[in-house]
């Protein structure tokens, strides 16, 4: 359901005000609206751009009203494999949303949870400015315009996502 509204919202933005979509604008804006300074990059009209502040809020409020309206309390369903695989680099507590051996206060205290979460959130937050955007302003809004960039940046995701998820992360998993 959620595929078939962003296939949806795509058009209809381009459509309605020649909007695009994507997430990762919305630290600028915040930042354009809460830093008051003379920093170039944040010097811009950011109350044109408030509908997607709007857009970003209900991402959240949709997120919190699944959590705690419609969460039945079982756990995650995760195939056997993966599991297994998670319980071989010490991962055993699958019973929230994440692993609370990785996400959790105390496992950022570790030199794993560190590198998962700062170093990691680094590395996005850089990709994303570096790209130009984020996997959603690229792959969807990007692609569907046909714009080469998004292609390459698509492309690019992609590997690095393989990348991590078969040869680094279980080197970092392992530590």
């Amino acid at each position: 359901m959620a595929g078939i509204l962003i296939g949806l919202t795509v058009p209809a933005l381009l459509l309605l005000g020649n909007k695009h979509f994507g997430i990762s604008a919305n630290l600028r804006h915040i930042c354009a609206a809460c830093l008051p300074g003379k920093v170039p990059f944040f010097r811009y009209e950011w109350k044109k751009e408030i509908w997607n502040l709007f857009f970003a809020g209900g991402i959240i409020a949709g997120a919190i009203v699944a959590t705690l309206f419609l969460n039945s309390g079982a756990p995650v369903s995760i195939h056997p494999a993966l599991a297994a695989d998670l319980n071989s680099w010490g991962i055993t507590d699958l019973s929230g949303l994440v692993p609370q051996d990785l996400f959790s206060w105390e496992s950022l205290l570790s030199t794993r949870g560190f590198i998962m979460m700062v170093a990691g959130g680094f590395l996005v937050g850089f990709g994303t400015r570096y790209a130009g955007g984020c996997t959603s302003g690229h792959s969807i809004m990007g692609l569907s315009n046909l714009q080469l960039p998004s292609l390459i940046a698509t492309i690019s995701f992609m590997t690095g996502g393989f990348l991590m998820a078969n040869l680094i992360l279980p080197f970092i998993l392992s530590l």
